[in-house]
């Protein structure tokens, strides 16, 4: 169950994501379910940085807006995200979609959630 979420970073379609979701469920209520999802919120950002490195003109606006999606849903539940994955996303994400309207709005989801007061970041 570990290299699951590798291959999510991958994939790159709800297909994948379908079995995440269904393997979320399975762990509702068990004291692995934040660890899981904190491994969801990092291959959704790897994801992500690597659909915005090979697809540079936004041809694939649908599965990137559902995966911006699913990053703001596991950021609201997690509430904090590896540095170096967050870095990544950022720099990618300015440097290829700082047009695309989602993905600053889930940007600024963002920093307002992991850059409140109490947040370890």
């Amino acid at each position: 169950m570990d290299q699951l979420p590798a291959a999510f970073e991958r994939a790159g379609n709800e297909e994948s994501w379908t079995v995440a979701d269904a393997i979320s469920r399975v762990l509702e209520n068990s004291e692995e379910l934040h660890s899981w999802r904190r491994r969801l919120l990092s291959a959704c950002m790897k994801g992500l940085v690597a659909m915005y490195s090979s697809n540079k003109d936004e041809n694939k606006q649908e599965v990137e807006r559902s995966m911006l999606l699913r990053l703001e849903e596991l950021l609201r539940m997690v509430g904090e995200v590896d540095p170096d994955d967050w870095c990544s996303l950022v720099k990618t994400g300015l440097k290829y979609r700082y047009r695309d309207e989602t993905f600053l709005k889930v940007l600024n989801v963002a920093l307002q959630l992991l850059y409140k007061k109490e947040s370890s970041l």
